[in-house]
């Protein structure tokens, strides 16, 4: 079986981030300019710090792309950090309450949490995104496409018309200055709520969390397996959000509600529509989609939903600054400060878009698997073929 895996190497203020992606089929052209676009949408959001202003994050392909397309070798993507002081950076001594700090510290022995902060740190999350970016390429050549947004930052909480064409939710959602007042949210009404919510939390030294939503349109039903608990796409589809930092919870569908629905109100009635059996659902239909497009751990061709929990921000200003210890003292102490945002829920938003995407990805190359796009295309075309003809004789 194919399969399509990334890793990310990279301390928040080193030379640089990478990603190293193994599996893409060789002839996949490479949307460099979407890639970058991505990094830059994971940069702005209203309410980041002033790291932002230093960086400006572009991919270099160090290996495995040639003349603008993918080689079947290993893909190594770079970010240069110019904020790049690793060995200079002073140590940090006063864990704060919400990060890696004290679990890392002691997990390597050591005192000086700036050995375990500059990977933990959010930066990390760079890479991530390029490599979910490279892969949205590969979705696109199926048809496949992700939408991320904001859902709610604090208490704010936006109402997001979902029968609205992807185009025109891009629209909505892209809408405002990217460093100056973009929340990533389509509900104009409450992204201006949520920019003064973040207004206030700075005046106040508070931080704030939210919820985003990643929705995936075009998948065929099949992705995914139920053969085992490790291959059913939901269970990763969940480790690969709560993977994002600071991240707390992971709903698929409805999720939650799920709980507190009868079976009558929460499944997903079929319908065959013969007019739909060219689109990748087949002409299977739904007038619902609690499950969220999800049944057995397998895709049933109806819009993927995934929403994420993320919790306020670790590091808070010096007049909120918690209690701590500090670990060569062990007396009492304010956690130590850093700089840091006061609200990255929009950012986030774009890494968990991208993180879905190449989930998402690594399930079509398990299905549809071939060493070049072509065959990998014409693998897709065969079971569609297949799948249309049922019951096969």
């Amino acid at each position: 079986m194919a399969t399509l895996s990334y890793r990310t190497a990279g301390e928040s203020h080193g030379r640089a981030l990478a990603a190293l992606v193994e599996g893409m089929p060789a002839g996949l052209a490479v949307d460099k300019a979407f890639i970058d676009g991505e990094l830059l949408r994971r940069q702005g959001g209203y309410g980041r710090a002033g790291r932002q202003k230093i960086e400006t994050d572009t991919v270099e392909f160090l290996g495995g792309v040639r003349r603008g397309r993918t080689m079947g070798s290993p893909i190594l993507m770079q970010i240069v950090n110019r904020d790049s002081r690793l060995d200079d950076t002073p140590p940090l001594t006063r864990p704060r309450p919400g990060h890696a700090d004290l679990a890392g510290s002691i997990k390597w022995l050591t005192t000086d949490c700036r050995e375990t902060l500059e990977r933990a740190s959010a930066r990390e999350t760079a890479a991530r995104v390029a490599a979910g970016a490279l892969a949205r390429c590969l979705l696109r050549e199926f048809g496949i496409e992700t939408f991320g947004c904001v859902l709610s930052i604090g208490c704010v909480v936006a109402s997001v018309d979902w029968s609205r064409p992807i185009d025109a939710l891009r629209a909505a959602r892209d809408q405002g200055d990217l460093f100056t007042e973009w929340v990533a949210c389509p509900d104009p009404a409450a992204a201006a709520r949520m920019r003064a919510h973040i207004k206030q939390a700075k005046a106040d030294s508070e931080t704030l969390g939210g919820q985003v939503e990643v929705r995936v349109f075009g998948c065929p039903p099949g992705l995914g397996s139920c053969t085992q608990y490790d291959t059913r796409l939901d269970a990763r589809l969940a480790m690969a959000v709560m993977g994002i930092q600071a991240f707390k919870a992971v709903e698929i569908g409805i999720g939650k509600e799920a709980a507190l629905v009868p079976g009558t109100k929460m499944h997903d009635e079929i319908f065959y529509d013969p007019a739909q059996k060219q689109s990748p659902n087949l002409g299977f239909v739904r007038k619902t989609n609690n499950a969220g497009g999800l049944e057995g751990g397998m895709t049933n061709g109806q819009p993927i939903i995934v929403r994420g929990a993320k919790k306020p921000i670790s590091t808070l200003g010096p007049q909120q600054a918690l209690a701590s210890v500090d670990l060569n003292t062990k007396e009492p102490s304010k956690a130590a400060y850093e700089r840091s945002d006061v609200c990255a829920v929009p950012a986030a938003s774009v890494v968990m878009e991208n993180v879905v995407a190449f989930e998402i990805a690594r399930a079509v190359v398990e299905k549809f698997g071939g060493d070049s796009m072509v065959e990998m295309k014409g693998n897709y075309q065969r079971f569609l073929e297949l799948a249309r003809r049922l019951p096969l004789t």
